[in-house]
């Protein structure tokens, strides 16, 4: 699948540098700050700094997304998480090799309960992806012990038809995991 990442994830990246190019313009009028780096868990546990675009306020607190207050959030980030275009960057992460395109969505190390839920199902054997069958499914960090399991049959079926099936199904609009809650 590496071969397939590099492959993808170089295609994407120059495809898509006009588009990086002008939403990283139309960020510094939203934030100011348009490159957003976060430390994650990937592979082995390793932490690494994931890249994306800011979609929230540069003042706002690092917690997961389903506890963020859904009004830091600014109007063009709101745009950019729905387009799902704020995970572009992320394709840098792919091409290091950091992250794969398939695989468990990478967490924070202050998620407590989900890494020790990831950690007795394996989960951190692989390198993390932008996509799995837990965004698929729509199932978030808020369900750690649900979202490790299926991280965990994710792996254990992971195949090229389904690492395709997942890419395909979140560039035609699937992919809902992780959602920032309206209260």
């Amino acid at each position: 699948m590496r071969l397939f990442d590099i492959f993808l994830s170089l295609c994407g990246l120059i495809c898509a540098f006009p588009v990086l190019l002008i939403l990283v313009i139309f960020g510094f009028f939203d934030t100011g700050a348009p490159i957003f780096r976060q430390k994650r868990l990937g592979k082995n546990q390793r932490p690494f700094m994931l890249i994306k675009f800011r979609t929230m306020r540069e003042d706002t607190e690092s917690v997961p997304t389903h506890l963020v207050n859904p009004f830091a959030t600014t109007a063009f980030g709101r745009f950019l998480r729905r387009t799902k275009l704020d995970e572009l960057p992320q394709l840098w992460n792919v091409l290091k090799g950091e992250m794969s395109l398939v695989g468990p969505r990478p967490g924070l190390p202050s998620q407590d309960a989900l890494t020790k839920a990831r950690a007795s199902q394996d989960v951190y054997a692989v390198r993390p992806g932008l996509t799995g069958l837990a965004q698929i499914k729509g199932i978030d960090m808020s369900t750690p012990e649900l979202l490790a399991r299926t991280d965990a049959q994710m792996i254990a079926e992971m195949s090229v038809t389904n690492y395709f099936c997942f890419v395909f199904l979140t560039v035609i609009g699937n992919g809902r995991g992780d959602r920032i809650k309206l209260k």
